[in-house]
């Protein structure tokens, strides 16, 4: 059996707006319904679940692996937001992009503190 990631909690402050500021930037759609979680698919076989928490807790870092063109899209609605984005994890507001492994790469933090990582050559070679 190949294990696979289902699904993952994202601490939140406002699940649904959380919900829609990732969707948007990543160029996908929060799920219809009005449960516990405010839910993104982000393939066919993961879920980002966004959950209120009312207590403080810790900025996570999500990084993803996109296409050339889905880089592209993220890049310019980062932009057309108006947020700062870098080349690493500890300058995510530097203005410029990586060229690790012969690809493009960027972070950027969502409202919540998460730091986000785009990039269009894999870190795990896969």
């Amino acid at each position: 059996m190949t294990i696979r990631l289902d699904h993952t909690i994202v601490p939140s402050k406002d699940k649904n707006a959380s919900a829609r500021f990732f969707a948007e930037i990543l160029g996908l759609t929060v799920e219809p319904g009005d449960g516990y979680f405010a839910q993104v698919r982000v393939n066919d076989t993961l879920t980002f679940d966004f959950a209120d928490e009312e207590e403080a807790f810790p900025g996570l870092h999500y990084a993803f692996h996109l296409s050339d063109a889905e880089f592209d899209g993220v890049l310019a609605r980062v932009k057309a937001r108006g947020i700062s984005f870098g080349s690493a994890p500890d300058a995510p507001a530097n203005g410029r992009l990586n060229r690790r492994r012969g690809g493009r790469g960027f972070y950027f933090e969502d409202p919540n503190g998460h730091l986000l990582e785009v990039m269009t050559v894999p870190e795990s070679g896969s």
